[in-house]
Order: structure tokens, then sequence, then C-alpha cells
């Protein structure tokens, strides 16, 4: 098929294929943390923002985003946000390294699925939105399974809702700023880097650092930390373009969905516990993705 539909059915395969890369890139990412769970994820998490810069740059460079990024230099309100935001994501970076590599990862899938939900109550806190009949019952079911695991289990989940809050935090700031996906984490890691490179400064001064004392694969697996945090997000950033915003809210469950099969792998223990906490959470996801489907469709009903 050519023509405008053609080019249009086009965009939206593409986009299709690059969300799922990038989606299964994120729910993939406990395999490469245990590969270099030798190393303190302090280490760990500053390398993911010194190696992010230079290879952000190069993407800057090739896609002529340099304007963006100056101009958000220059802007005092929107480099103020963007530190707050890069704080932000560098705390669940730290907390989700530190849980793959302390056999937490259901915990970290589960932070991912109620994560959505959380978008919801921040919603309806912060911004005045009133929630539907199945949103309601989803984060209904979604309190019910946290507040199941951490007094049936003895367990309170401190790693999934840090991760919840974190991301959501750091989509709500970010959703304040006019800056593009990359243009805004090439900012951040830049705001973070000088931070990163006296910690590893003075960790290698000191001899505790992995980095080039053990070995030339777990160097260039730690500096394979900035392309794995640039690349899935630069599909993404493609993806959104190009697909609605229902086709992307039904993708964000293949990341916690594939951590939780990483766990698994990894041999996690599976409690009754957790078992009944993730069946109450798996239902409300589908709950709030048959909502966003009903709704979707209701809109595109109002321009057809």
């Amino acid at each position: 098929m050519t023509g405008p539909a053609g080019n249009h059915d086009a965009e939206i395969r593409s986009g299709v294929v690059l969300g799922m890369l990038a989606y299964t890139l994120w729910g993939v990412f406990p395999v490469y943390f245990k590969w270099i769970e030798m190393v303190a994820p302090l280490e760990v998490m500053a390398h993911r923002i010194l190696w992010a810069v230079p290879f952000g740059a190069l993407i800057i460079f090739a896609r002529r985003q340099w304007r963006h990024v100056r101009g958000a230099f220059v802007d005092r309100s929107m480099l103020a946000w963007l530190a707050l935001s890069a704080l932000s994501i560098s705390v669940n970076w730290l907390i989700y390294i530190w849980a793959v590599q302390n056999a937490r990862i259901f915990e970290a899938s589960l932070g991912y699925y109620i994560n959505p939900l959380m978008y919801v109550a921040v919603g309806i806190l912060f911004l005045g939105e009133r929630l539907r009949t199945l949103q309601l019952a989803a984060v209904v079911l979604a309190f019910a399974g946290v507040a199941y695991l951490t007094f049936s289990g003895g367990i309170f989940p401190w790693v999934a809702l840090s991760l919840a809050a974190l991301f959501t935090a750091y989509g709500v700031i970010r959703k304040r700023v006019s800056i593009g996906a990359m243009p805004g984490l090439f900012v951040e890691t830049s705001l973070l880097f000088p931070l990163a490179l006296v910690f590893m400064a003075v960790l290698m001064a000191s001899g505790g650092a992995s980095f080039g004392s053990a070995g030339p694969g777990l160097t260039g697996l730690l500096m394979l930390g900035g392309p794995i945090t640039v690349v899935p997000l630069l599909l993404f950033a493609i993806a959104a373009k190009r697909l609605s915003l229902t086709t992307v809210g039904f993708m964000q469950f293949i990341a916690p969905t594939l951590q939780f099969c990483t766990g698994l792998y990894y041999g996690e223990q599976l409690t009754t516990p957790h078992l009944v906490c993730f069946g109450l959470i798996w239902t409300a996801v589908a709950f709030f993705s048959y909502d966003a489907l009903a709704a979707g469709r209701k809109v595109k009903g109002r321009f057809t």
C-alpha cells in the first residue's frame, strides 16, 4: 500500500516493533544487573550516568537536537525541574539495582505494575480527576494486594512502593517540562555527571573500584551501562510519537512481566502472599487496561 494511509500504517507497525523492543529491553534489565552483581550498586549507577553522557551526546548529534539541550541549560526554571527529575530517576535506578542484586526482582516488578495506578492516584489527589468505576476497582485491588503482602507476608514492599512513587514523580515532573525524551535524559545525566565522576575518582583512588581492576569483561559490561540506559528510551520516544496512548499503555506491562519471569528464572522464592498479591495486581491491571481500551474507543468514536 502506498500513499498517506500506507505510510501511516507503516509508521504504526514500526512504532509497535520499537515500543515492544524498548519494553523488552527494560524487562530483561535484571539479567544485566545480575551479570555485574559483584559490583556495588552505587558504582553501577555511577557508570550508567558516566557512560550515558557520551553515548547520549552521539544520539543528540545524530538527531540534531543540540538546540533543545542548549535551551534547557539557559532556562533556569526548566533546569531546576530537570535537576529534580534527575534526582528522582537516579534514586529509582539505585533502588532497582539494589533490589536485583538482593533477590528482590519480584518486588521490583510489582513496583512497575502498580506505577500506572499510582499515576491515577496522583491525578485524583492533585489534579482533581475523577475515577471511573473500573479505575476505582483497579486501585482498590492494587491497595488490597500490597496490604495483603505487608500484613500476611510480613513484608513491607518498600522497594515496590519506592520505585513506583519515584517513577511517578519523574513522569509528573517531565510532563511539566517542554523537552523531548532524549534531550531531557541528556540534560539529566549531564547534571548528575560531575557527582558520578567525583565518586568514581575517589573510589578508584582508594582502590575500591571494580572498574579497570576486575578484568576487561567486567569493565566492558560496566561501560555498557550507558547504551542500555539510552537505547530503550530512544526507542520508546520514537514509538510514543507513532502510537496512541492506549497502545503504549498496554505495552507498559511487558517490562514488569518479563522482570517477574526473570525472578522465576533466578529462583527467587514465590510465597503464597506473593501469589495472592500478584493475583490481585494482575486483576487490577486487567481492569485498568480494559477501562483504557474502552475510553480510547469512545474518544475515537467522537472523531469518526
